[in-house]
Parts: C-alpha cells; sequence; structure tokens
C-alpha cells in the first residue's frame, strides 16, 4: 500500500531499543538535575543581596527627593514651614490644584510611606506657633526596612539639612554618614 513492508516483532523490538539508547539515562538526567541544584544554591543567595541593595539604593533615593520636596513645600507655604505629613507632600494631581495638604510634590507610592522594601515617615517635627499659625521649622525623614535582613539591612535618616545617615541595624538611630 505504502510501499514499506510491515516489520515484524523483532525489527520493532530492535528499533524500540535503539531509541531508547539515544534517550538519556536516569544517571544522567540526576547528574544534571544535581548541577542544577548547584547553580541555584550559589545563585539564589546572590540574588537575596541585589535585591537588597536595590532597596537600600532606592531608599536613599527616597530619602534625597522627600528632603528636596520638603525645601520645596517651605518655599511654596513659607507659613507653613516644612511638613510633618508625607500625605502633605504628596496628593494626586486630578484632585486639583496643589496646596499646603496636597502639594504634589512627591509619587502617591512614596506618600504612602511604602515603597521598595522601606517604610517611610517624617518624625521629630518641632513647630512654633506665627500669628496663630503652627509653623514647623524642623523634621527628621526616617526609612526603615519592612523586614530587616530581607528587604534591606539598614535604616536610613535625614532632616532639613540634607545629611543622610544610616544605622547598620536596620533602625533610626542613624549615625554613620552615607558615603
Amino acid at each position: 500500500m505504502n510501499g514499506r513492508e510491515p516489520m515484524s516483532f523483532e525489527q520493532n523490538h530492535q528499533r524500540s531499543t535503539r531509541e531508547l539508547e539515544a534517550g538519556f539515562t536516569l544517571i544522567e538526567l540526576l547528574i544534571v538535575m544535581s548541577v542544577m541544584l548547584i547553580l541555584m544554591t550559589l545563585a539564589v543567595p546572590q540574588m537575596l543581596k541585589l535585591t537588597k541593595t536595590a532597596h537600600e539604593t532606592s531608599a536613599i533615593q527616597s530619602v534625597r527627593t522627600i528632603v528636596q520636596a520638603q525645601l520645596q513645600y517651605n518655599s511654596l507655604y513659607p507659613a507653613n514651614g516644612f511638613s510633618c505629613s508625607l500625605a502633605q507632600l504628596g496628593g494626586d494631581p486630578k484632585s486639583g490644584a496643589p496646596s499646603a495638604q496636597s502639594a504634589q510634590l512627591i509619587a502617591p507610592d512614596l506618600a504612602s510611606g511604602n515603597k521598595a522594601g522601606y517604610t517611610f515617615a517624617l518624625t521629630n517635627c518641632n513647630k512654633v506657633t506665627v500669628n496663630n499659625q503652627d509653623m514647623y521649622t524642623s523634621y527628621e525623614v526616617t526609612a526603615v526596612p519592612n523586614s530587616v535582613g530581607k528587604t534591606g539591612d539598614r535604616g536610613f535618616c535625614s532632616d532639613e539639612n540634607n545629611r543622610i545617615t544610616y544605622d547598620p541595624a536596620g533602625g533610626t538611630n542613624c549615625t554613620q554618614p552615607i558615603q
């Protein structure tokens, strides 16, 4: 019919045996899987270290962004001084023009206080009352890892003097200057 003769059982068995011999053995597959596991055990810790480094770099940049936004806020709303709330520095541009309560100077994710594995806050706000209005004269920005050792190792701080320092323990006791 198709020009081929039907194969005998013996010929079919020999063909199947040759096909099996051409494939991988169980030992070969186990060796390949073992090599892959060894490579993964070397790569995963390095990947976690790179992720922590990226989160810390993002946190430092976010602290700088907040400090710059504070300087702009102080310039735009001198009667208020600095802001003591990340929400005041943030705000949705769709909600209208910027105001002292919604200055739209930082991105919404940063204004929420959480970004890239870090929690940000404005603390130690000192205020004075001038003409029956509170004016903040100083502040401190803090950035602490959500999970010390996983999302970051160091905590970061800055204030109105724009000097960023860090806490090697991941908290807010920032004493070491950023190089």
